[in-house]
């Protein structure tokens, strides 16, 4: 059985070095200030390298029942038994990626356009990650920003439950959530980089 997500606030870790305070210290005070639902993300490691960075953020997450997703990287999720992966549109096949992971595991979706969300396979897929909303400097192939509103007409189309990403800080997540289309809002440094992650954390709710 698939596991209750909780989208509301959704911290995708950012590299290590860029998080202030080391990946799972900077997870664990993020978590204590609101965030409900993680996700690990590396573009820069090896496969290896991120499962040894990755075990003991799970362990902590499991202890605090906050559920991991692992970004694009679909048998590292299925080794390590996390509750989801997160693929983008040149990832891996939808279809593909959910056989691997099993009918019981979290499968979301990256959504750029009204094109590929037309193309969603609600059977297969739980979740849309919408954005950019704002510039973002932590994803280098990020395409053009779309705003607010252009976030909101894409949200409009959606299936499934939207997850707004892309530059979000503690305003322009309060202009997200008063569109009423959100699951929830993704962020990466608003928190990772932030002096305070709990007080960022609480900030964002």
């Amino acid at each position: 059985m698939k596991p209750q997500i909780n989208y509301h606030l959704y911290l995708v870790t950012d590299e290590v070095e860029r998080c202030r305070y080391g990946l799972v210290e900077t997870v664990k005070r993020a978590v204590e200030g609101g965030v409900t639902l993680v996700q690990y993300r590396s573009e820069k490691l090896n496969h290896e390298e991120q499962k040894a960075q990755v075990l003991p953020l799970q362990a902590y997450l499991r202890s605090v029942g906050v559920p991991l997703i692992i970004n694009d990287n679909v048998q590292l999720a299925v080794e390590i038994d996390a509750e989801g992966i997160h693929i983008g549109q040149n990832d891996m096949p939808v279809a593909e990626a959910r056989a691997l992971i099993g009918p019981d595991k979290i499968l979301g979706l990256t959504v750029t356009t009204a094109e590929q969300m037309s193309k969603v396979d609600t059977t297969m897929v739980d979740n849309i990650g919408c954005g950019p909303v704002f510039p973002t400097i932590t994803k280098d192939d990020a395409p053009p920003p779309m705003g607010v509103e252009g976030w909101a007409k894409l949200a409009r189309l959606s299936p499934l439950p939207i997850v707004a990403i892309g530059g979000l800080n503690q305003e322009r997540t309060a202009a997200i959530r008063a569109t009423g289309l959100a699951a929830g809002v993704a962020v990466v440094s608003a928190i990772c980089a932030a002096e305070d992650p709990t007080q960022a954390a609480k900030d964002l709710l």
